[in-house]
């Protein structure tokens, strides 16, 4: 499989020896890997319109989104009016969020070079400063624009959902049983996290 992170490997045979759930997901859900679209200003787009929402509203209005940019990067969207992105099917302060990031790319005023030489929690913090994006939206930039291998992300309701099914818990499950399985998948939870999402939708996602 091409394009897949270079710990990957490495990673599916070592959670496959510590857990038996993720071992029957490796081996279930072979046919894919996680990757990356290297596209940080898409990605961004991409989580700011799926906060909050369905995966299926999300991939609506992200279609109208697309559609009405022609080309989605900072100059196309930069010249878009809040109306316009509004009339995607965006809230306010999502199209608030989206055009802010546009003008900062293109006046370089953000600079997405920078993380490649932060830790986890100073590119969170970095990308947090930006309108609209969180903590949540953070960690799926850090891992599927820049596949870092060890985020868990925990305000993630798939990955919560996904645990409660997969480790019979009730739901929410109890966050000493969450925090005890980071534990357990460290380095490689971007990995585990990846194939407890495939557990309760076939499709991957991809930010």
């Amino acid at each position: 499989m091409k394009n897949k992170p270079i710990y990957w490997n490495t990673a599916i045979k070592v959670l496959s020896q510590k857990d038996k759930v993720l071992k029957r997901l490796i081996k279930k859900y072979d046919d894919k890997v996680l990757t990356s679209r290297k596209d940080i200003f898409f990605s961004l787009c991409k989580s700011i319109i799926g906060q909050q929402i369905s995966v299926a509203a999300a991939n609506s209005v992200f279609n109208k989104f697309e559609k009405k940019c022609v080309k989605i990067n900072p100059t196309k969207v930069s010249k878009l009016s809040l109306k316009q992105i509004k009339s995607c099917g965006l809230s306010k302060q999502k199209a608030i969020g989206i055009k802010s990031l546009a003008i900062k790319l293109k006046k370089r005023e953000f600079n997405p070079d920078l993380i490649k030489k932060m830790d986890d929690n100073e590119a969170i913090e970095y990308l947090s400063s930006l309108k609209q994006i969180g903590r949540w939206s953070a960690e799926m930039i850090l891992l599927f624009t820049f596949n870092r291998s060890n985020i868990w992300p925990i305000q993630d309701i798939g990955l919560l959902r996904a645990i409660s099914n997969n480790y019979e818990k009730k739901y929410l499950p109890p966050k000493s049983f969450v925090k005890k399985l980071e534990k357990k998948f460290s380095p490689y939870c971007s990995v585990a996290t990846w194939y407890l999402w495939r557990s309760i939708d076939d499709e991957p996602i991809q930010y």
